[in-house]
């Protein structure tokens, strides 16, 4: 419907155009005024200044739209910045190996290294257990039909005698037919084992590995159906374990075995995250040595981040200052731009960790607002910041920690002071949706506007067409009276 009174809309005020201009080519025959003109001066007359209103308000909205997205990028790329300055790793302890060759070490997330202090000895890496085919085997080579059984657990020795404990019993039924990698898709589908098919000399061979750890050995057996095709391949060349001639094992599954400040460990894997809280231990080779596990503070990196934090709320707050200007400022009046200043006012005075006996917030490091300007930006006190560090880094490193979920500390201040700000209910993005509608209507107004001057131009173009042919007629009857008169007075 819209579309359709918009057109019409158009269509009548490009046939009144068109009328105009007819009319306007015969204008001034009869009075001498140049009519043309004269509409067009009293029509620019009627509606400039609501023209002009329009116009103004317009720039003023656009003006107040783009100081929004300032400040709405300004507050997100602080927070931006400093997620990835806190994610980066630079400002927190970071655990360390004295030989990477034997372990290496990293920090988890949400986790600390401060005070890490120990020795480490690897006796034995976990392992798995893998077997593979000893021929090579044609692509397109059938097997017979039948059973593979896996058998997946722990080898223990009773007796004398070492054998599988199964934890779990597979029983994979094989279509007769079946080729290798139809087979081995089975054995992971049904198993969890890897299996690989590794080009040899024209064939392939099977490979399958389990899970490192020792109760990841696993055994297969096979049974040939009754009613498979003779000429098929039978499925005992894929048999693994004790008597099987078609497989072999080439590494067994095993289980780290270190020791960690004395005491023993085993893991079923070699990515440990349970014994160094907060820090992961990697076991890459077997020692020969004790290894120590330590960390490295942040040391400058610290005091760089900290001078960062307020450069960056410094550039922050001039923006603010500038578009909430008394004078000059487009928001000046804006109540979001506003809550923006005031929380970022009240940054340094929050509780940013609860950690014993450290600093919990920025003005606890030396930063506080600078009483020289009295312009809302921050200055940082060196020599108090140099003090705290000296007596407390891990505190100061806590100031920028996060958790496992990424939250916590400064970066979770920031965060919700930019969720809040940029808020659609009542932040920043409210108030771009509340200009936005204003400059649809004040161009809905101007599309009116232009609407009404075509209207208004048509319409008295048609009135002093009329009066300038009223003139016309009265000069014609002026003319043939005077002529009569001449007559007559010719004639007395």
């Amino acid at each position: 419907m819209t579309t359709v009174s918009s057109s019409t809309s158009s269509a009548s005020s490009t046939a009144a155009t068109s009328t105009s201009q007819s009319i306007t080519q015969t204008l001034g025959a009869g009075s001498g005024i140049d009519i043309k003109s004269l509409v067009t001066n009293l029509v620019n007359a009627q509606f400039s200044v609501k023209n002009q209103q329009l116009s103004a308000q317009s720039d003023k909205l656009t003006a107040q739209v783009s100081s929004v997205a300032k400040l709405s990028q300004g507050i997100t790329g602080f927070r931006d910045a400093l997620k990835a300055l806190v994610q980066g790793g630079t400002l927190s302890t970071q655990p360390s190996s004295s030989n990477a060759a034997v372990a290496t070490v990293a920090l988890q997330k949400g986790g600390s290294a401060v005070g890490l202090s120990a020795q480490l000895n690897v006796q034995q890496i976990a392992s798995n257990q893998a077997a593979t085919s000893n021929a090579p085997i044609g692509t397109t080579q059938a097997f017979k039909g039948g059973t593979l059984t896996v058998k997946i657990g722990s080898y223990v020795t009773a007796n004398g005698t070492t054998s599988l404990s199964p934890s779990q019993t597979v029983p994979i039924t094989i279509a007769d037919g079946a080729t290798i990698d139809q087979i081995a898709a089975q054995i992971t589908s049904a198993t969890g084992l890897k299996t690989a098919l590794i080009k040899d000399n024209g064939g392939v061979r099977l490979s399958i590995k389990g899970a490192t750890g020792a109760a990841q050995a696993f055994e297969i057996s096979s049974a040939d159906g009754n009613a498979s095709t003779a000429a098929n391949q039978s499925l005992s060349i894929l048999a693994v374990g004790s008597g099987a001639t078609g497989m072999t094992v080439g590494s067994t599954a095993k289980d780290a075995m270190l020791t960690l400040d004395g005491a023993s460990f085993t893991r079923s894997t070699n990515t440990i995250s349970d014994l160094l809280p907060g820090v992961d231990l990697n076991l890459v080779g077997v020692s020969t040595s004790p290894v120590t596990l330590g960390s490295t503070p942040p040391g400058s990196a610290l005091t760089a981040a900290v001078q960062d934090v307020v450069d960056t709320f410094n550039a922050l707050q001039s923006i603010i200052n500038t578009e909430r200007d008394a004078t000059t400022g487009a928001l000046r009046s804006d109540s979001a731009a506003a809550a923006l200043n005031r929380m970022l006012s009240g940054l340094t005075l929050t509780p940013l960790t609860s950690t014993p006996g450290g600093p919990k917030t920025l003005a606890e490091l030396g930063i506080g607002t600078d009483t020289d300007k009295r312009d809302g930006s921050l200055k940082l006190d060196t020599a108090k910041l140099a003090s705290v560090m000296a007596k407390n880094p891990a505190g100061v490193e806590a100031i920028f920690a996060t958790d496992s979920s990424g939250n916590g500390g400064l970066f979770t201040a920031i965060s919700a002071i930019a969720t809040k700000a940029t808020d659609k209910t009542s932040g920043l993005a409210a108030s771009t949706a509340s200009y936005q509608a204003k400059i649809k209507q004040i161009t809905d107004q101007q599309s009116q506007v232009t609407d009404d001057i075509a209207t208004t131009t048509t319409r008295m173009t048609q009135q002093y067409a009329a009066m300038d042919a009223r003139v016309a007629a009265y000069k014609a009857s002026q003319s043939f009276i005077e002529q009569q008169v001449k007559v007559w007075t010719k004639s007395n």
